[in-house]
């Protein structure tokens, strides 16, 4: 049994219905959904999501792309939507230099904003980052509390820095990328980093792993991720996603009891 700890439920993309695919996935040993959102109606959407269904949780959040425009009051709506019982963290929120869809110090103000807000409320964040971990780490160090850290959803940096993040207390999340041909870097971050500072994730519909490369992605997809991270690291499925899915409970603080049965 295994969590999808990033996924967009409502996604018009998927072609199902919510319903649908918390069946099948649930069908296919998922236990849990961690659905994510990405600016002020996909968290509203995701909160209703997440009280209609039991095994989904949510996030509530601003991603870089939605950065420029937020309403003046989006802090005070966020906090509000926080207080939630199914919502379990902040984001996605951080830095996308690759597009830009926002300008880069409208990224960066409305990130440090939200993480400002992730402190106050002790909560944990996700973190969305593409071609823009200069920036990130520098904001990062200026939030040095151990006690409440975030994510790195879907990472594809490097191994260096994603030994400096586990340092600092993030953890990482391995997406589809980790299955694809030209996926070097990340099967480097999975060999070197140690087993218990991973989740997995699909973030469907987008990233769908191989052998599906190139469709529409499922929550339950991510035991492609899973088997990946066994191969690479010589473990068995079991055990990664035994692991993985602790690392997502714990991380997350989710009402959910594992079988220590399944670490094999």
């Amino acid at each position: 049994m295994f969590i999808d700890s990033h996924c967009h439920l409502d996604n018009p993309k998927l072609k199902k219905t919510v319903g649908e695919i918390i069946r099948e996935s649930e069908e296919n040993g998922v236990i849990a959904f961690v659905n994510s959102g990405y600016d002020l109606p996909s968290s509203l959407s995701g909160v209703e999501i997440a009280e209609k269904y039991s095994a989904v949780y949510t996030t509530v959040g601003i991603h870089p792309h939605d950065a420029q425009g937020v309403p003046e009051d989006y802090l005070l709506k966020l906090e509000e939507l926080v207080q939630k019982p199914k919502v379990v963290a902040l984001g996605e929120m951080g830095l996308d230099y690759y597009y830009q869809f926002s300008p880069k110090e409208v990224q960066k103000e409305i990130f440090c904003q939200q993480l400002e807000l992730a402190f106050s409320l002790k909560k944990p964040f996700v973190i969305h980052q593409r071609d823009a971990m200069g920036d990130m780490l520098e904001i990062l160090k200026r939030f040095p509390n151990p006690q409440y850290k975030g994510v790195f959803h879907c990472y594809s940096g490097s191994v260096e820095t994603a030994k400096e993040l586990i340092k600092m207390g993030y953890m990482l999340s391995i997406a589809g990328p980790v299955t694809f041909k030209n996926a070097k870097k990340t099967v480097e971050v999975v060999k070197e980093i140690p087993l218990e500072y991973l989740l997995v994730e699909t973030d469907c519909p987008y990233l769908t792993p191989e052998p599906f490369r190139g469709k529409v992605n499922y929550p339950y997809y991510v035991k492609f991720v899973i088997d990946k991270i066994a191969e690479i690291k010589g473990i068995s499925f079991d055990k990664v996603a035994y692991n993985t899915t602790k690392n997502s409970i714990n991380f997350f603080k989710l009402s959910i009891e594992l079988n220590n049965n399944d670490n094999n």
